[in-house]
């Protein structure tokens, strides 16, 4: 035997009858080297149905690499033969991993390969390797976003699976992929609804969120008449006096009173009854899901059953807590009857973190009312004691939105701010005179000794929004104060200079109104001083639209004040 026979014994099975013989190129290392006929010779040998050329293919193929050839063009051939050949694998489990493999390589080269292997997965006897094609129908989309309309058909035939362990998954591929097909879901609706209840957590999640968004375009609203009523029985701002616009609008009225009483559809009843159970699920997740849906979906009168479910997550850790308060925060500004029995689980914990403190602050401003407002009242005073400075300035802002709101606790809100100006802490001081200053606007000549009292402080305070909220009420409201502004004047103009650019501007404003409301005893002493006699001229100068020598005009109240 010759020694090129044995060498090509040992490279395996070339002197067998009918085989086609797959030389070695002895140029291939060289430059003249012929790799498209190689690369034609190793395809050929992946493609056969001998398990010996494709070893030896493979082996060509790791030599190449190795050597730092390019060998990118049989990369489809190599994943064929490697996941293909799994995906046929008898155990479920490797021919899901096989498909999970292949939908993870992110080539476009394969994507035909990748297509071919989500149609016969999706066909597959066992639901879990269906389930791992619905999970790879988005990776394959996102990769070639051109297979939309074959991935439809897909998703169309996972979605008609009867199985709880593909439903969750084929739904978020529906949603990544195609949500505008909402007639997909049609012939789905009541299957989806009735497995609701055996799907995994996370598929529940998803179900219920997709199934929200179809009910609210499919069904009609089960408070729609509450609404419509509410807005007939408001008159439009812009309201036109015209007679036929009355006599469309009593015709419009008649109308809605002619309306006969809702029915809810039944099929909008099969969701709302096949959800209700999940707010027991220990996954917050989907507590949140159904009560969004609730939220959205269910009658007013049977909104409510949402409340003690959302209440009992304010037990959970604190990343749960901040999600759940967030949005009850939403849902008391349009449904507050709904928490009110619930308003001592808003109550304060010392141990909360400022975050959770001031989501649960904004909660109770929503929930207060006439009945109640008393009860969060004494609250806040407890909370304004504690050592968190921002949850205490969140508290006074909370304390000044109650008083916007009701009325009827105005002034003793007021008051009550009004006493904080005495604390040691500046930035008490400083949040107090900001909500001061909002609550003053409503009813400022009733409230002349507080404004007096809060220009005593302008020495003692150092935070510019405050002074600047103070130097705006003694400007807005001067005539009340006819003595004490112009003397907040004086002192403010030999400070403008080292002032935050928030003080200056209010320093002009109170400048410019000075002189307007009270221009003879402004006059009287603005010649005889540069800082103030500078500031006046350029106050008004500014009041009068002289804006264009603004920077010289700046450089000139500076110097004065300098002098």
């Amino acid at each position: 035997m010759s020694s090129s026979s044995a060498f090509n014994d040992e490279k395996g099975g070339s002197s067998s009858v009918g085989e086609p013989e797959y030389g070695h190129d002895p140029a291939s290392g060289g430059i003249f080297s012929s790799d498209y006929k190689r690369h034609d010779d190793l395809k050929e040998m992946l493609d056969s149905n001998k398990d010996s050329l494709k070893l030896e293919a493979m082996k060509r193929i790791v030599a190449m690499v190795a050597r730092g050839k390019n060998a990118s063009d049989l990369f489809p051939a190599v994943v064929k033969n490697v996941a293909c050949k799994n995906i046929e694998d008898p155990n479920q489990l490797i021919r899901a991993s096989a498909l999970r493999v292949l939908s993870s390589i992110r080539v476009t080269i394969i994507v035909p390969i990748m297509m071919l292997a989500i149609k016969e997965a999706a066909s597959d006897m066992s639901p879990y390797v269906r389930k791992t094609a619905a999970h790879a129908i988005p990776k394959l989309y996102s990769l070639d976003p051109e297979q939309k309309d074959q991935l439809i058909e897909v998703i169309e035939k996972l979605l008609a699976d009867k199985t709880t362990l593909v439903a969750g998954s084929v739904v978020m591929a529906f949603e990544e992929v195609c949500p505008e097909r909402i007639e997909l879901i049609h012939k789905n609706y009541r299957k989806l609804c009735n497995l609701l209840i055996d799907v995994e957590e996370w598929g529940q999640v998803v179900i219920i969120n997709m199934l929200t968004r179809y009910a609210r375009t499919q069904f009609l609203n089960p408070n729609i008449n509450e609404s419509l009523l509410e807005e007939g029985g408001e008159k439009e701002f812009y309201a036109s006096d015209d007679d036929e616009d009355d006599e469309e609008k009593k015709a419009e009225a008649a109308a809605l009173a002619k309306r006969k009483p809702y029915v809810m559809d039944p099929d909008h009843r099969l969701l709302l009854r096949n959800t209700k159970p999940l707010l027991q699920s220990r996954n917050a997740a989907v507590v949140m899901a159904v009560a969004q849906l609730y939220f959205h979906l269910a009658p007013k009168a049977e909104v409510g059953v949402i409340a003690k479910a959302l209440v009992r997550l304010l037990r959970s850790h604190s990343e749960v807590q901040y999600v759940v308060l967030q949005n009850v925060a939403t849902m008391t500004i349009k449904r507050r009857g709904m928490f009110e029995p619930h308003l001592k689980s808003f109550y304060i914990r010392s141990t909360d973190p400022t975050q959770i403190k001031i989501l649960k602050l904004e909660v109770l401003t929503n929930l207060a009312s006439e009945t109640n407002i008393s009860t969060i009242l004494r609250e806040f005073q407890t909370y304004i004691k504690s050592m968190d400075k921002d949850f205490v300035a969140a508290t006074i802002e909370a304390i000044g939105r109650c008083a916007t709101n009701i009325g009827e606790v105005r002034d003793t809100c007021l008051n009550g701010l009004v006493q904080l100006l005495s604390n040691r802490d500046e930035l008490v001081v400083a949040e107090s005179v900001v909500v001061i200053k909002k609550l003053l606007q409503m009813q400022p000549e009733q409230h002349s000794e507080i404004i007096k009292h809060m220009a005593k402080l302008i020495d003692n305070i150092q935070v510019p929004m405050a002074r600047a909220s103070i130097l705006w009420l003694i400007g807005e409201y001067c005539e009340h104060v006819p003595k004490i502004a112009p003397d907040v004047l004086r002192k403010m103009a030999k400070t403008f200079t080292n002032e935050e650019d928030i003080v200056k501007l209010q320093i002009l404003n109170l400048a410019a109104k000075l002189y307007l409301t009270n221009s003879k005893q402004v006059r009287s002493w603005s010649l005889n001083s540069a800082p103030e006699r500078g500031l006046v001229v350029f106050a008004v100068l500014v009041r009068e639209g002289t804006l264009w020598s603004f920077s010289n005009l700046v450089c000139g109240a500076v110097q004065g004040a300098d002098m």
